[in-house]
This record gives structure tokens, C-alpha cells and sequence, in this order.
């Protein structure tokens, strides 16, 4: 699917801010050109050329390196130019609008990705890894979206689509010759293909649900009465002082949020305001803004103070777990839930431990590859598919509904490399990435 487009578009492709080398990326037709003329240099291809980058009037912009990557050999697939200047964000300015001035157009964000697989650089699974690979929030996550960039996942996928495409074939030769003396569809050979291809569709479900924890880890509302220990528990699993600790009740007025890394599983903690009957108009809306995060988290821990005799409050979610903090000031007791001291740390690793039993989450993940929601439910939507074509099968002997099942379970397939993808899914997919990637 070789790109059309004829444009050159470009974009800063650092973060905002300073720093010491901020880079501007240029990509497509024009981009060798806008490059010589800035540097009055003939550009080489993949060497670093030291040059002073200068405007229309001939006064020096910037001083750095710019370096050309021939199309095809590049990340997009077109000619590219990376200019890496001094990284103060008024001299990128000034430059990206001479780069602009000489022809080039603002890229929208991901537009570079989405470019490299238009010209079928990489497939839709891989672009979305790289997006990924920059908001990892764990090193696992990390090493995961790499795995997906480098093509696991969509090996994976294609091998399905080997499987698949080799049992379609089968069977419409089959449909096509109904008059040959053996009922290809009634041997075991056709019962056999299904069975393994479904196994294989399980183990990659699985293998992309654990992908789906790293890249989008769990989301855990820490809740219950004020002064039972919410605060500190955060402070205790973050590390450090995240929210503010006092004997007065009250104290959390608002959300506080910190994600966490539990070996490797990205865990998005939110502290909320003390659960009580309160007049106190800033407290009200606290109050207000934890039963919200309530509703939206994946699971809840309903703090409970040890040390005294409180009754369980109504949460509202059945996603609960019960956590009697400050065991350190009172003696066991038969109450059924985690017993954990935010004060000594004692219960602390198995909190860990259970927290990471709530995401379903398996440490270890060496070759976890990660994956997004939609990717759970094409391949969801490829194993009902096989799953029906079998009963159309087994019950009916019907080969051509069998057929046609197959063939939705390719196309559902096909939509997590974008071997067919509706534009308005690209668009969406696109949108989300980093401006200058």
C-alpha cells in the first residue's frame, strides 16, 4: 500500500522545553531540498554534516548536524532530514517556520508513523507499539512494546492467518468438488485444522491479554472512612511522600494519583477524600470526586482503620477488596481481608502480591508482547468465528457457512496488522501518537 501523498511535512521531534539538542524531523519530496538550503550543503546520504542553518536573509538560525536518510531507507519509507540544533524552544520555533517557509507543512500528530506504514515499513500492530514504547510506564512495559515493534505480535497474528487461509482453501475445494467420491469436509482432517487453530487463537488471547495489563495497567481506587490510613498506604506503596499525612481528619480533600511499578505491572493508584457525612462545602465536593473515581476503577481497597471497631462502609463497587490498616496498634483478630501496617510495613508484600493477582498479572513476561483493547477483541472476534464455523460443521455438515465464518475470522485478523483498515480507524489510532513521530 505504497503511499501517494506528495507533500513534506515537519515537526520538532523533542519534547517541549529545553534542552541540549532539540530536533526538527522533515519528511517527503522536498525534504533534501529545504535540507541543502538551510545548510548551503550537498547533503550526503546517512552521514552527519556540521553546518550553520540559516534563514532567507542569510543570518544564522541555529549551528548542529543535519543528517540525510534516502526513501526508501528510512523510517517512512521517503526521503527524510533530521536537523539537530541547539534545544531551546524559540530557536526550534524560528526554525521549523523556515522549514515551513521553504515549503514543508506542519505534520499532524503521528504522521510520520502513520506514513512509514503507508509505505509498508511497518504494520499497523508495529506502529502502535511505537506510540506504546514512549508511554510505557514500566520497564516490563517497555521491553514489551519493544517486542511488539520488532514484530512478535504480528507474527503471531500472520501465523494465525497462515492457519486460517490454508483451512479456507480446503474447504472451498471441497465445496467446489461436491461430486468427488470422498466427503473431503466429513474426514478428520478439516475437525483437526479447527482444533488446532483454536488452540493457537487461545494462547495468543492470552498471550495479548497479559500484553493489555502491561500497556494499560490497573486502575485502583484506594477508599473508606477519614483517618483510616488511605494516605499513608498510598505513601507506603509509592515510595515516597505522594500525599500529604496528618491526625486530622479530613486531610485528603481531593484525588491524588500515582502510578506505581508492582514488578514490572504499571499501577495507577488513586488516593480519595475520606468517605463520611460532611457540611464542609470543599469536603463535599472531595467527597463527591472519590465516589466518581469509584465507579471508574478497576478495583477498590476499602481501607478499614484496625484499630478500631468501625463498621464497613457501603463502597458501591463490587470490586472490593477489605484492608485493615494499622495492624501494628491492635491484636489479630478473625476479620476476613489483608492486614497490612503502612506505618511498619508489615502486610505490604502481600498487598503487592494480591494486587497483582487482581490484574491477572504473571511476572513473568520475558515474552509478553503488548497489546491494545481493540487487538483483544478482533482476536475475540476471530475465535467466536472459528468456534461458530465448527458448529456449522459438526451439526449441519455445512461447508459453505463454515467458509464464510472462516473468512470473517481473516478479516478480524486482518484488522489488527491493517492489512484492511477503514480509514476513520487509522485516523483514530494516529491521533493519539506524539506530534514529530
Amino acid at each position: 500500500m505504497s503511499s501517494k501523498l506528495v507533500d513534506t511535512i515537519a515537526a520538532i521531534a523533542t519534547p517541549p522545553g529545553k534542552g541540549g539538542v532539540g530536533v526538527i524531523r522533515l519528511s517527503g519530496p522536498k525534504a533534501l531540498a529545504i535540507g541543502e538550503c538551510l545548510t548551503s550543503k550537498a547533503l550526503s546520504v546517512r552521514k552527519a554534516h556540521y553546518a550553520y542553518f540559516k534563514d532567507q536573509s542569510d543570518d544564522t538560525l541555529d549551528t548542529g548536524l543535519a543528517i540525510y536518510f534516502a526513501g526508501p531507507q528510512s523510517f517512512t519509507g521517503e526521503d527524510v532530514v533530521e536537523l539537530q540544533g541547539h534545544g531551546g524552544p524559540i530557536i526550534q520555533d524560528l526554525l521549523l517556520k523556515e522549514v515551513i517557509r521553504l515549503g514543508a507543512r506542519q505534520a499532524r500528530a503521528g504522521e510520520f508513523s502513520e506514513r512509514a506504514f503507508l509505505n509498508d515499513k511497518i504494520d499497523l500492530a508495529q506502529a502502535e507499539a511505537i506510540a506504546d514504547l514512549i508511554d510505557s510506564a514500566t520497564a516490563q512495559a517497555a521491553k514489551g512494546a519493544m517486542r511488539s515493534l520488532q514484530g512478535e505480535f504480528s507474527n503471531k497474528v500472520n501465523a494465525l492467518l497462515k492457519e486460517l487461509i490454508y483451512l479456507r482453501m480446503y474447504v472451498e475445494a471441497a465445496i467446489d468438488f461436491p461430486d468427488e467420491e470422498i466427503d473431503f469436509l466429513a474426514d478428520d482432517k478439516v475437525h483437526k485444522s479447527i482444533k488446532t487453530l483454536q488452540v493457537s487463537l487461545a494462547e495468543t488471547i492470552k498471550q495479548a491479554g497479559q500484553g493489555a495489563i502491561l500497556r494499560n495497567g490497573l486502575r485502583l481506587v484506594i477508599a473508606g472512612k477519614p483517618n483510616a490510613g488511605k494516605s499513608s498506604l498510598l505513601n507506603a506503596l509509592a515510595g515516597h511522600d505522594a500525599a500529604i499525612v496528618t491526625d486530622v481528619a479530613g486531610t485528603t480533600r481531593d484525588i491524588v494519583s500515582e502510578t506505581i511499578d508492582i514488578d514490572g505491572l504499571p499501577v495507577h493508584i488513586i488516593d480519595t477524600a475520606g468517605l463520611r457525612d460532611s457540611d464542609d462545602t470543599v469536603e463535599k465536593i472531595g467527597i463527591e470526586r472519590a465516589r466518581k473515581a469509584i465507579d471508574e476503577a478497576d478495583h477498590v481497597l476499602h481501607i478499614i482503620d484496625a484499630s478500631e471497631s468501625g463498621v464497613q462502609l457501603d463502597i458501591g463497587s463490587n470490586n472490593t477488596t477489605l484492608v485493615y490498616n494499622k495492624v501494628d496498634l491492635r491484636a489479630p483478630t478473625t476479620q476476613t481481608g489483608l492486614r497490612v501496617s503502612a506505618l511498619t510495613g508489615a502486610g505490604m508484600r502481600e498487598l503487592k502480591e494480591h494486587i497483582k493477582d487482581l490484574a491477572g498479572y504473571a511476572q513473568d513476561s520475558e515474552t509478553v508482547f503488548t497489546a491494545r483493547r481493540r487487538h483483544l477483541t478482533a482476536l475475540a472476534q476471530a475465535r467466536d468465528a472459528v468456534e461458530r464455523g465448527l458448529d456449522q460443521l459438526t451439526l449441519h455438515n455445512a461447508g459453505e457457512l463454515l467458509a464464510d465464518e472462516l473468512l470473517q475470522a481473516q478479516n478480524s485478523l486482518n484488522d489488527i496488522t491493517g492489512e484492511f483498515s477503514a480509514d476513520d480507524l487509522l485516523g483514530e489510532i494516529f491521533s493519539g501518537f506524539c506530534i514529530g513521530k
